[in-house]
């Protein structure tokens, strides 16, 4: 029991950094010691017995590699990026691959799910990978999904990649390094892959986070004098509010199989490698509140935007007023000099004309001073 003591340590070396810059992952596609007769959607075929990799002269072909476990034993792990209808079929039909599972395989796009066929697991996970950007925009790209898709078997694990992130390489690298943990067999690594891809949502939701703090830094900010915010764009906060929400559409459904694969026996699955299911669910669950609650942050943002750039077209149509009030003053005496009458007051007086100017001038100012001290101007 010991290495079971040691298995988060081994699946999770290091907890994801947190910050923006290092959320970058490994997006090599493809094997470069790849046998060129192999299926061009095979990143990776090998055999592990008693958890250790079996060398070989040449890189095995899954055909090859099934053959050497029906005879000595152990497991195959198979891995491929992109595969073709036609490149799968001819593995699909060695591992007895349900059809159903393989058509969804194939055309990607799933919902994270969990599905039992007679001799095998299918899950679906949504990979997620934070986009890097300088500064947030309307059309900023926040999160890239991608999908790995994973077929377990009683001596068998096949890997279905879709998208330019999420490479397991260094996944699989670390798990070989482990040999008592690939000894528990295909279930160790599906609850390998599901851990890190739960690890990646950790990482990808605190940097979502400051993305949204920066946003609503901008919009309860002062933006001038008076203290009134002067908003800032919507199309900024419904774009992350979208990119949230693909975020939600990959976390979501993944609770319910996370929890399945914890609580409820199943015989491809090791004992003790279930319990560590838990744990992932646990983890899933967290990620699955805090984007929830970035959903509702954003709403309650958005209406704070669209409220602050109300008041401040109110602010600005009362200082509109605020001016025309004053104008109006001269505007008056003008009209009233203007009408020609043969006796106006003070016509033909010498001080006639400089008096009325002072009395508008007056007249002017004291509105403004008024308008002023009731904060409209």
């Amino acid at each position: 029991m010991s290495m079971i003591r040691d298995l988060r340590a081994v699946v999770r070396p290091s907890r994801p950094s947190l910050r923006k810059n290092s959320l970058r992952m490994d997006t090599s596609a493809y094997d470069a010691t790849r046998d060129p007769s192999t299926p061009s959607a095979v990143v990776d075929c090998a055999v592990y017995r008693d958890g250790t990799r079996i060398d070989s002269a040449k890189p095995l072909t899954p055909q090859e590699a099934m053959r050497l476990v029906r005879r000595d034993g152990g497991f195959v792990w198979i891995g491929l990026h992109e595969p073709t209808e036609a490149e799968f079929a001819g593995i699909a039909s060695e591992f007895g691959l349900h059809p159903l599972a393989v058509e969804d395989a194939v055309q990607a796009h799933q919902r994270p799910k969990l599905e039992r066929y007679d001799d095998s697991l299918f899950t679906v996970f949504k990979t997620i990978h934070y986009v890097e950007h300088d500064r947030l925009t309307a059309t900023s790209e926040v999160v890239e999904t991608g999908e790995v898709m994973c077929f377990t078997g009683r001596d068998f694990f096949i890997t279905v990649r879709h998208g330019g992130q999420g490479s397991l390489r260094a996944l699989r690298h670390r798990l070989q390094d482990d040999p008592e943990l690939l000894a528990k067999g295909p279930s160790a690594v599906l609850h390998a892959i599901a851990d890190h891809v739960v690890d990646g949502y950790i990482a990808v939701a605190d940097a979502v986070q400051d993305d949204i703090d920066e946003v609503e830094t901008e919009v309860f900010s002062p933006g001038r004098k008076g203290g009134v915010s002067r908003g800032v764009d919507s199309a900024r906060i419904y774009q992350l509010k979208r990119e949230v929400l693909e975020f939600k559409r990959a976390v979501s459904p993944l609770l319910r199989p996370m929890q399945l694969l914890s609580e409820r026996p199943m015989r491809l699955i090791d004992p003790d490698i279930q319990k560590y299911f838990r744990d992932v669910a646990d983890h899933l669950a967290r990620v699955q509140e805090q984007v929830l609650g970035f959903d509702e942050l954003l709403n309650s943002i958005l209406q704070a935007n669209l409220a602050q750039a109300s008041v401040a077209q109110n602010e600005d149509m009362r200082k509109i007023t605020a001016w025309a009030a004053i104008i109006a003053v001269p505007t008056m005496v003008c009209g009233v000099y203007g009408m020609n009458f043969k006796y106006m007051p003070e016509l033909h007086w010498k001080y006639g004309y400089p008096v009325i100017m002072g009395v508008t001038v007056v007249l002017c100012l004291g509105i403004h001073r008024t308008l002023k001290r009731n904060g409209w101007l």
